[in-house]
């Protein structure tokens, strides 16, 4: 008799219900009539993001301590469920702004990929060997370098996937040789199994981790290993381009935070510092390069890169208070990163041309919703109150100063205060400058109108202000998934 490890199928069931509409969205590509593949394509994968979700939060309530699955190449418990939620729900939003996109072809695999990305992203965050780590990033940056440059007879389109493949592979094959390293020291894939292993002065081992952070560092868009986001962002599809900034990040940082604590804890002393002057360096250069920027998605490109390093000050401080304010943090920003790639894309569609600055002029007045949602959308990334981004950089300072990590939080000050000239730009450009000239010509003398896209920034509005009015929940649901490792 051969012995099969058993299988946890609820604990999979999210990363199942993704592959699963990512099925039926390719099939249907080649078996429905051509008029068919549009709708059955963004219906199946919207229905297998929200369903991705619902199972993720049902897997959430009903997991306590983290449990090994699939003979210890996952695990099962709130950190990834919780993650598996907030990149259920980017997915989820980045289907309805991708809807309006007039794509010529590729239609049904386009929101193949996207599932297919989703699915590689909600098996990622739980991945709890070197293994199934390497597996699950492939799974979704191979899905996303496609997606990059699907719309191919735009010449950006497929720079910013080209771009993406080079860079890209690159970091994956520096986190492939760093977890070989780590392997070659401890002869362990497990997180646990390494941890307990030992060797905290195997240099073979702390040139593996160097290595690891690196890699992690190209997916989460963290400086100086930042440098194809700005390209990417800007050249990629706008749709894709949101999922990206909001799913690849939560995705990077969840499992930055887990194997560093599970797999490295004899190592903190070294790690923490590591991460903290990354987050620094992210910090100074994504705020003082958005200062430069005129085109609107590069800027939102360098904003990226600046709360990397927020989120790297919570992942830095190794404490249970720090990984509760990464996870809240997360909320708010996925949900403004999605909203204010919607209200780009809602412009570009417009004019047909890459959305600048001086083209945002007049915009606010034009369409009041989307530039009011854009307008919150900033303040939550300055973190101002009335949005989440408030709470969410106060959770990370606090987490910064009980720490004893004061550098930190004056870094990240400064760099909020930084921010506060490119943000605001965005703001004066909508609705302090006209330029009639760009404004779009339509029959009727009005804007058109993309229902699916408008109700992705106003459920991205709810969330950016909701995580400010109730903040309760969240911190609950967030500690309770911090409480997953083992600090």
């Amino acid at each position: 008799m051969i012995e099969t490890p058993q299988v946890d199928w609820f604990a999979l069931s999210p990363t199942l219900a993704l592959l699963g509409a990512s099925g039926i969205a390719l099939l249907g590509s080649v078996l429905v009539p051509a008029w068919l593949r549009r709708p059955l394509a963004a219906f199946a994968t919207f229905g297998g993001f929200v369903t991705a979700g619902v199972l993720a939060s049902f897997v959430f309530d009903r997991s306590g301590e983290a449990t090994p699955v699939l003979a210890e190449s996952m695990t099962r418990d709130r950190l990834g469920a919780l993650a598996a939620v907030i990149v259920a729900g980017a997915g989820a939003l980045a289907v309805l702004v991708s809807w309006g996109e007039r794509r010529r072809d590729h239609q049904g695999e386009y929101y193949a990929l996207l599932a297919a990305a989703g699915a590689g992203m909600v098996f990622f965050v739980t991945a709890s060997n070197l293994m199934t780590l390497f597996l699950g990033l492939e799974w979704f940056s191979i899905a996303l370098y496609i997606l990059c440059a699907l719309d191919t007879h735009r010449e950006t389109s497929l720079e910013a996937g080209l771009k993406y493949l080079i860079v890209g592979s690159f970091g994956s094959g520096i986190l492939l040789f760093g977890s070989a390293l780590v392997y070659g020291a401890t002869g362990e894939l497990g997180f646990t199994a390494i941890a307990e292993a030992g060797g905290e002065e195997d240099y073979l081992r702390l040139a593996g981790l160097a290595l690891i952070i690196t890699g992690l560092g190209f997916k989460a868009s963290a400086a100086p290993f930042h440098m194809w986001t700005p390209d990417v962002y800007q050249g990629a599809p706008t749709s894709v381009t949101a999922f990206m900034s909001a799913a690849t990040k939560v995705a990077a940082l969840v499992l930055t935070l887990r194997i560093l604590v599970v797999a490295f804890p004899d190592q903190e002393h070294l790690w923490t510092v590591a991460v903290a002057v990354i987050a620094v360096v992210s910090l100074a250069v994504g705020n003082l390069a958005a200062l430069v920027q005129r085109d609107v998605k590069r800027l939102l490109a360098y904003s990226s890169v600046s709360h990397a390093g927020f989120m790297l000050i919570a992942i830095a401080v190794n404490t249970e208070l720090g990984a509760r304010a990464l996870l809240y943090y997360l909320v708010p920003y996925a949900a403004g990163s999605i909203g204010a790639f919607a209200v780009v894309a809602a412009r570009e569609r417009e004019l047909g041309v890459p959305v600048t600055l001086e083209r945002l002029g007049g915009f606010g007045w034009e369409r009041p919703f989307l530039g009011a949602s854009m307008w919150i959308f900033m303040l939550g990334f300055m973190g101002l109150p009335l949005t989440g981004g408030f709470v969410g950089k106060f959770y990370v300072f606090s987490a910064a100063y009980e720490s004893g990590w004061w550098w930190l939080v004056i870094a990240g000050v400064v760099a909020t205060a930084i921010s506060l000239y490119y943000y605001l730009n965005v703001v004066r450009a909508m609705y302090m400058r006209t330029d009639v000239e760009l404004r779009p010509v339509v029959a009727g003398g009005s804007p058109p109108r993309d229902t699916l896209l408008v109700s992705a920034v106003a459920a991205s509005v709810v969330v950016t202000v909701g995580s400010f009015i109730f903040v309760q929940p969240l911190i609950e649901w967030a500690r309770d998934a911090a409480t997953s490792l083992p600090f």
